[in-house]
């Protein structure tokens, strides 16, 4: 029995064969994937955007911004085409391998049949090695030495029962196993190298890398905001109950993202030290001689400047402090959702009682409303109307002249075209374009609440104590829909929401006026005699001397049907023997139809539970529609703060819920516990924008909240619990020694 003898791939074909494998593993997604293409471009995209400077120049700047992005579709391609040509020529390499040898068969080379005789074998050797012999001109070397070790195998009578047992003229050989990889790998010479690179990949280059990525990783948290920045927001947040606007703004200049030492891609120029100073003496209540700490570092006080003029709107050096100000903007949007996280964290923690104070409902409303000032370049007390495009503060007065007083978007959009039109007179005919293409995609939300106790009996009633949830129902549509024109009226009718009118009184059915429990939850009917008491009693029809429950619905619709009913019964009291039998059934079986129906609704509404909780899972998306931003740097996207309050007493009652993904229609739902003192409060939700100015929206909800009821013991008892009421002091002890003496 031969023993294991393992190869190396001394002709390196198999070690191509590796190769050839792994490059094209590589080299077909790569190329599917990362080869750059071109994106089709909308043809009607230039018609929808605006043309104003702000947006002309915002655009230029996106496109200096990625100077990168020629050289590295250049380099991509390179490699791509790089790998396709080293995989070619591997497959040429492949091909041209002779294999021959690996299937060396005697017989076959000879061209003699199996068993033949020694002088046949002999006769074909001679007769082929007068055509093969390298003398002749038909002559081949390498086939006339594979004749010969032919014959030299038949020729010898051991190497010839060998080869015919064994398949091999030498015997049974040792098993190999080939290893695809080449010789020189393994020799003596070459260690040295070998070893030297397995060092450098595995011992230096492998652990700098994994550390350098979690050494990064770790100053930031799941929000790619650093961990130093979120800690400094808890900190002034929790300092002071109530955190003015402006003091919102020097917080969020003073996030270590704006520093150098903690930011290596923020720059620090030698003219910062005479045009930051200069820009500080236009700025009025700045406060930059404020002394806390970060407040008081040179980047804040820079930042803060920076955010300022942003603000205000004022022109800036376009080599130098205009950079810096794009750079710091564009990171406010997502520093400012992470000072409403840590906020509404800091309330959560008050509730727990695990921090002293708890902060004011202004304190996280400040932060939301600096998001859309930031993005919009203005600051609160001014006129929602200079977020449109060519408005100046000339335009105002038209808006609040003697005829009419519009204070709002959403009113100058309800405006006949005339009147609009009238009002900016001042504007070009392109200009009057621009603005009705920005006014027209703005949003206009249709802002829903309802309030009710999920997977209770009676969903509408509130007790102490109980979870109540606000289902938010935001449905959002193009501010042309308001539009006071006959034409933009016409279109968009068949677009407005279907709004189901309440039926009238006599076509409500007794069965619909009834709070029914889900299918799922439905229990059986209680076999004991007071259940039974219970549901005869409300089964009794109504006679003379019971009062039933009036119907909030049409009262007197009813009267007149059951007058009618009493007519009827009145004509027909000859044919009542045997038309009553027949109601009877009819009855059952429009009641078991309509259980089932009502089992199928409950299922569809369960499904529907169940489909939001799975989107849930799978994440949120983060594109909505386009903002008009020109003083932003980068594209913005719509997103919303829906969150429950109590305004008398200033506190937050929801975490705010981040709407980021309202296309059409979105829907969220907020849970809060209802006081544990019985009485009626009035709670407000809120809706906010992170984009706009003048869009936030609030509807308050009262909550008639009643005391809960006691728990029902269930009558089915066993006999220890029987035995425990009966001797109450026998199961607060366990022995006769902790019994209580006779005294």
């Amino acid at each position: 029995m031969g023993g294991q003898k393992f190869q190396y791939d001394e002709s390196g074909g198999t070690f191509f064969y590796f190769l050839l494998s792994f490059l094209a593993l590589i080299l077909l997604p790569a190329t599917f994937y990362y080869w750059p293409r071109k994106k089709k471009e909308d043809p009607e995209k230039e018609n929808k955007e605006c043309h104003c400077e702000g947006c002309t120049t915002k655009r230029k700047h996106l496109k200096e911004a990625e100077p990168w992005r020629g050289p590295k579709n250049f380099f991509v391609k390179f490699i791509i085409v790089l790998g396709w040509v080293l995989f070619l020529l591997l497959a040429y390499r492949v091909s041209q391998f002779d294999y021959e040898m690996a299937n060396f068969d005697p017989y076959e080379i000879l061209g003699v049949p199996l068993g033949s005789s020694q002088g046949e074998i002999k006769k074909a050797y001679r007769k082929l090695s007068v055509i093969l012999h390298p003398d002749k001109e038909t002559g081949n070397e390498k086939e006339f030495m594979k004749l010969t070790k032919a014959y030299q195998a038949l020729t010898d009578d051991e190497a010839r029962k060998n080869w015919e047992k064994y398949g091999n003229p030498d015997g049974p050989g040792a098993m190999s196993f080939g290893i695809a990889l080449p010789s020189w790998i393994v020799e003596k010479e070459n260690s040295v190298w070998v070893l030297g690179l397995y060092a450098l990949v595995f011992m230096v280059a492998l652990p700098v890398v994994v550390g350098t990525w979690w050494y990064r990783s770790i100053k930031f948290s799941g929000d790619q905001v650093l961990l130093d920045t979120t800690q400094m927001y808890y900190y002034f947040f929790h300092k002071n109950q109530t955190v003015m606007l402006k003091r919102v703004l020097m917080i969020l200049a003073a996030s270590f993202e704006f520093d150098k030492r903690s930011n290596s891609e923020v720059v620090e120029r030698q003219t910062d030290n005479e045009e930051v100073p200069q820009l500080i003496k236009k700025i009025t209540n700045l406060n930059e001689k404020n002394k806390e700490r970060p407040l008081c570092f040179l980047y804040s006080i820079k930042a803060r400047a920076l955010l300022h003029a942003h603000l205000s709107r004022i022109p800036l050096n376009p080599n130098t402090l205009d950079k810096d100000r794009r750079y710091i903007v564009a990171k406010c949007p997502y520093l400012i959702q992470e000072q409403v996280n840590c906020v509404s964290q800091i309330i959560v923690l008050a509730y727990a009682r695990r921090v002293q104070h708890l902060p004011s409902i202004d304190s996280i409303e400040n932060c939301m409303k600096l998001c859309p000032m930031i993005v919009q370049a203005l600051w609160e007390f001014k006129s929602p109307f200079l977020q449109l495009p060519h408005i100046t503060e000339d335009n105002l007065k038209h808006f609040m002249s003697k005829k009419r007083q519009i204070k709002s978007l959403q009113q100058f959009a309800q405006l006949k075209g005339e009147d609009r039109r009238s009002i900016l007179r001042s504007l070009s005919e392109e200009e009057y374009e621009n603005v009705m293409k920005v006014l027209g995609r703005m949003p206009y939300i249709d802002f829903q609440v309802k309030c009710e106790v999920i997977d209770d009996e009676n969903p509408t009633e509130v007790t102490t104590g109980a979870i109540v949830t606000v289902t938010v129902t935001l449905i959002r549509r193009d501010m042309s829909s308001l539009f006071g024109d006959e034409t933009v009226e016409d279109k968009n009718i068949v677009n407005e929401p279907e709004v189901e009118q309440p039926k009238e009184n006599g076509d409500i059915e007794p069965e619909v006026l009834m709070v029914k429990r889900p299918a799922w939850q439905r229990q059986k009917k209680a076999t004991n005699k007071k259940g039974n008491k219970k549901t005869k009693q409300q089964q009794k029809p109504v006679g003379k001397h019971s009062k039933p429950e009036e119907s909030p619905v049409a009262p007197t619709k009813t009267k007149v049907v059951k007058e009618e009913k009493k007519e009827e019964d009145d004509d027909s009291n000859s044919d009542s023997d045997a038309t009553g039998d027949n109601n009877d059934r009819s009855s059952e079986e429009e009641v078991k139809s309509s259980s089932v129906e009502d089992d199928d609704q409950e299922w569809e509404k369960f499904q529907e539970k169940l489909h939001k909780r799975e989107k849930v899972l799978e994440g949120r998306s983060k594109i909505s529609h386009a903002v008009h931003c020109p003083y932003y740097p980068q594209d913005k996207q719509e997103y919303w703060w829906t969150y429950v309050c109590d305004r008398k007493s200033k506190t937050l009652l929801t975490s705010p819920y981040h709407v980021t993904s309202l296309v059409d229609r979105e829907e969220c739902q907020l849970k809060f516990t209802a006081p544990i003192w019985k009485g009626t409060y009035t709670f407000t939700v809120c809706l906010r924008s992170d984009s706009y100015i003048g869009f936030d929206q609030q509807k308050d909800i009262k909550l008639d909240v009643k005391e809960s009821p006691k728990q029902v013991v269930e009558p089915e008892e066993s006999d220890e619990e029987s035995q425990a009421e009966d001797n109450p002091h026998e199961s607060d002890y366990t022995t006769d020694e902790d019994l209580p003496d006779d005294d």
